[in-house]
């Protein structure tokens, strides 16, 4: 459905830290700044990035907007919530754990990255 996502950063290199540690723990590799000093993470699926704002606003996190990653197990959530904080990143809303909603269940975890950009990591239970 997507062929990017772009998040706003104000230091790029700082939320590069943070991105390629909680992306590693999913087992994405690290991310690749370019000549514009855009960093960019490149999966057969879709393509996930950081810039300065180009309109030299400083970057803000969307009201309502989530990124969310998907992950395979309840115990990578954990791992990469934990790597969030040691890089950077802010706890929001209620720890890791279950949330069931629409007959769905579900284990995930927020962070506010760098920049404010709140990401989650989600894992559909069976």
């Amino acid at each position: 459905m997507f062929s990017h996502i772009m998040l706003g950063a104000d230091d790029v290199a700082q939320s590069k830290k943070f991105y390629d540690a909680i992306l590693d723990v999913l087992g994405h590799k690290p991310g690749v700044i370019d000549e514009k000093g855009r960093c960019f993470y490149f999966e057969k699926t879709g393509v996930f990035s950081l810039s300065k704002p180009i309109d030299g606003e400083p970057a803000s996190g969307g009201n309502g907007s989530t990124i969310g990653f998907a992950a395979e197990s309840p115990d990578l959530i954990d791992a990469w919530h934990a790597a969030g904080l040691a890089n950077g990143g802010t706890t929001i809303e209620d720890p890791p754990g279950v949330r069931e909603g629409g007959g769905v269940k579900m284990y995930l975890a927020y962070l506010r990255d760098p920049s404010g950009n709140k990401v989650c990591a989600l894992h559909r239970m069976s």
